[in-house]
């Protein structure tokens, strides 16, 4: 491979997604949808949140959170790609650049601290129920809230402190169809250990750390649900945690897979294909994995089209 000279760059060029011309529209045409139903879904469970005063419950507040975050992480990369198959223009400023892949990073990481409270809060649910709307309440579940966005979104200065500071091979693009580090780091002139070594630092005090705790929750819950007699009960208390556990299943499958793994291991497509599962896939699938079965949520839904049917009479 032939490089040019390595400098100061002001602009990049993203290959995208595929180089099929003739696959590019129909693919075009299924992220054009996928978004819509993205947009739709999430900003029904922020609409109905707002809306509805029993939807107030610590599930629903962390929800609220989820349904902003999965519109957001999706506009942030779907828009720029959509620009990228119709218009064919694939260049974004160095400025532009570094901003996507920290606004991408902040957002992985504030639903990464967001799924550990909904792991904590099924626990208290089922190990504690006489406790739940004392260490569980509206106060708590904010301030849990909260600090999963600060923390999120201070956390990925450091890389992109470090990124912004670094030179790049001239003429080279980034195969890829947004900027994540990882690609990112593939073209980069400047030594690029210190990015790595903070990528494993953060990985041992954010991610292994809230994986073990959701991990440990499980283990509490299973071990209490498997204590219950009675079948429904049973059903009931797996019921509430199925949704949850589907969604870290997912995001942990796909976020170590695009992460926690050297820069040498990069592979462009199979990247790509867990980039789109996440910045597509989950947002798509979350607002019908926790509320498809939900009566609460039903309920709520109905209301709201009975009240909008009402007014517009």
């Amino acid at each position: 491979m032939t490089f040019g000279d390595c400098y100061n760059v002001t602009l990049f060029t993203l290959l995208g997604l595929i180089d099929d011309q003739d696959l590019q529209v129909r693919v075009s045409v299924l992220l054009i949808f996928a978004y819509a139903i993205i947009f739709l879904g999430n900003f029904t469970i922020i609409a109905l949140f707002s809306a509805d005063s029993h939807l107030r419950s610590p599930m629903y507040i962390f929800l609220f959170n989820l349904s902003i975050i999965d519109i957001a992480s999706s506009s942030t990369i779907l828009p720029k790609l959509f620009n990228m198959l119709f218009t064919k223009q694939n260049k974004i400023s160095f400025a532009g650049c570094i901003t996507q892949m920290y606004i991408f990073m902040s957002l992985a990481l504030t639903e990464l601290l967001l799924l550990t409270a909904m792991a904590y809060d099924r626990y208290v649910a089922i190990c504690h129920p006489l406790n739940y709307i004392v260490v569980m309440s509206f106060a708590d579940c904010i301030g849990l809230s909260v600090a999963s966005w600060l923390v999120g979104f201070m956390d990925p200065i450091g890389h992109a402190v470090l990124i912004s500071n670094m030179k790049f091979w001239a003429d080279h693009p980034i195969d890829h169809f947004f900027c994540d580090i990882s690609p990112l780091l593939m073209i980069a002139c400047s030594d690029i250990s210190m990015v790595e070594m903070l990528d494993y630092i953060e990985g041992f005090l954010v991610a292994f750390p809230t994986f073990l705790l959701i991990l440990v929750s499980y283990i509490y819950i299973i071990s209490s649900v498997l204590k219950i007699k009675s079948a429904e009960g049973k059903h009931k208390a797996f019921s509430t945690c199925t949704s949850h556990l589907t969604c870290v299943i997912i995001y942990y499958g796909t976020m170590l897979c695009l992460h926690m793994k050297p820069t040498s291991s990069y592979f462009p497509k199979l990247d790509k294909l867990f980039a789109l599962v996440y910045a597509v896939l989950v947002p798509m699938l979350n607002p019908f994995i926790y509320c498809l079965k939900n009566k609460e949520v039903k309920k709520s839904l109905l209301n709201f089209k009975i009240t909008f049917f009402i007014k517009g009479l």
